[in-house]
């Protein structure tokens, strides 16, 4: 199996590795607010698939899946989510066959290239230490454009699962009323993204599908996400 050389591994690995497990991030991703956060990303990018990755040692695991049905983990030398840990920031390839800016490892391109991958974008997630823990990522199996306001309301995306995360482990950190108060605000963020999605819909219905996405369609989407926003924000004790 491929492994990646240390001058591809952040300078915290090890305390990012410790982190990811101190804050059980695959069991709490795989919660149902999460899926509902890919679902959305998909739909409103108009891909056919959307993942959480979580970038552990030697595999990148995929906890909340849309598109990829059975697609579980695969090994961390062939992800192309890795290389956003390794440069600390988001990645977007709009032709993964013909730009390899950043560059990408061979274990990676060939895995992309035999799983039909032509388009990634891939935004930041961090734990609640604020230590990259994977991405939020978009993959299309054609190659497509993909504008700034775009990449701006994918990592705003990113960061409102970011949070969620952050207030789920303070929750559950608590020992009296937590759990509770989490699986009331877990229920009261998938109702506010299950209504954006509807929106998403309605917009894509009104104004045809559009590629990239209009500024205008994602300024509508923005307003609702800082509503989101909103809702955790009012979670802070």
């Amino acid at each position: 199996m491929a492994t990646l050389p240390p001058s591809a591994l952040p300078n915290d690995e090890p305390a990012r590795l410790l982190a990811l497990r101190s804050f059980e991030v695959l069991t709490a991703l795989a919660e149902p607010v999460f899926e509902e956060f890919v679902a959305l990303a998909a739909r409103l990018f108009q891909v056919p698939i959307s993942l959480l990755s979580v970038v552990e040692e030697a595999d990148v695991h995929f906890p909340a899946n849309v598109g990829m049905p059975g697609h579980r983990q695969r090994p961390r030398a062939e992800s192309l989510c890795s290389t956003a840990i390794s440069l600390a920031r988001a990645v977007v390839y709009h032709d993964v066959t013909l730009e390899h800016h950043p560059p990408i490892p061979a274990e990676a391109l060939r895995a992309a290239e035999q799983n039909h991958v032509r388009f990634y974008a891939g935004a930041l997630l961090r734990l609640p230490d604020q230590r990259p823990l994977g991405t939020l990522c978009l993959i299309d199996r054609a190659p497509r454009p993909f504008t700034p306001d775009e990449q701006r309301i994918l990592e705003l995306l990113a960061g409102l699962v970011s949070h969620t995360l952050a207030v789920r482990y303070r929750c559950r950190a608590r020992p009296d009323a937590g759990e509770a108060q989490w699986v009331q605000l877990s229920a009261e963020l998938q109702e506010e993204i299950g209504a954006l999605n509807s929106l998403v819909r309605y917009l894509n219905a009104r104004n045809g599908s559009q590629v990239p996405v209009p500024t205008a369609f994602l300024a509508q989407v923005e307003g609702r996400l800082h509503d989101l926003q909103g809702v955790l924000d009012a979670h802070r004790f």
